[in-house]
């Protein structure tokens, strides 16, 4: 079989013009920084783009999307069924420190607690919570770029999850779009906290989007020990059964630019190793 994945190994690109739009928006919706780290919604005239807290400004869940021509078809005697096929597809997907680039080491902890992913609770907070019915695996890695050379630290998170079915999976990235909506400032540990969320869903065909069957980017700003704002940046994508997903989070010295090509490059890593191993042989 040939594989019909439309240059997902280039697709970092147009990801990283879709990051650059959602930040201007992002940028637009506030007047200075303060009423960004306040949380203010930020108002988009552009489709699919939610404002925090925003829902007014026409965020249009993933939906529907699973119906839409599909990016790349796997063998399906390769899609896993099971637990343990998930887990080993994930493991093998979800990029380590040294995938990012030279320099990064792992953080602490360095990965997630086996049979469990991060959802939001009721206070927006993320927690670690067993897997549900329907979820094979989702493994979490956790790196970073110790500052140096007059620039501050990189903190990065790269994250696999395989679903049961790729409605499973649809469904996830549905769920990204309305958290923005119901949790525009989020704490993903106890001392640290992201406001000003904004997040942009783009199916495939929309936008020239080329690179996943479904994708979602997230732009606000990251703070820790109440620290100085920096840019954040949470990057999602779906192919097939499998979600994968990139945060992004740099300190003095890095641009907006550049946040959203070392999230967009990385995100296109793992799309490309999901369909190197699931394609058949």
């Amino acid at each position: 079989m040939t594989s019909n994945s439309r240059g997902i190994r280039g697709s970092w690109v147009t990801l990283w013009v879709a990051g650059s739009l959602l930040a201007g928006c992002s940028a637009q919706g506030a007047d200075n920084g303060a009423s960004r780290a306040s949380g203010s919604p930020a108002v988009s005239a552009s489709p699919g783009v939610s404002a925090g807290a925003s829902p007014s400004a026409g965020a249009t869940p993933s939906g529907n999307s699973s119906a839409a021509a599909s990016v790349f078809t796997p063998d399906a005697s390769l899609v896993p069924r099971t637990a343990k096929d998930g887990r080993r597809l994930a493991a093998s997907v979800v990029l380590a420190p040294d995938d990012w680039g030279r320099g990064y080491v792992a953080r602490t902890p360095a990965e997630s607690a086996p049979g469990t992913w991060a959802v939001l609770n009721e206070d927006c907070r993320w927690e670690r919570e067993k897997l549900p019915r329907g979820v094979l695996a989702s493994t979490s890695r956790y790196s970073r770029l110790p500052a140096g050379q007059g620039k501050g630290a990189v903190k990065v998170t790269a994250v696999a999850t395989v679903h049961a079915s790729a409605l499973g999976a649809d469904e996830q990235l549905s769920t990204t779009l309305e958290e923005v909506l119901r949790c525009p400032e989020q704490r993903p540990r106890s001392e640290e906290r992201i406001t000003g969320l904004m997040s942009l869903g783009t199916p495939f065909g929309a936008r020239e989007q080329e690179y996943a069957d479904d994708s979602v980017l997230e732009a606000g700003t990251y703070a820790e020990n109440g620290g100085s704002a920096q840019p954040y940046r949470w990057m999602v994508a779906r192919l097939g059964t499998v979600v994968v997903a990139v945060s992004v989070t740099a300190g003095t010295g890095y641009t907006e630019p550049e946040i959203n090509q070392m999230g967009s490059k990385a995100l296109a890593q793992m799309l490309t190793r999901i369909e190197q191993r699931l394609k058949e042989k």
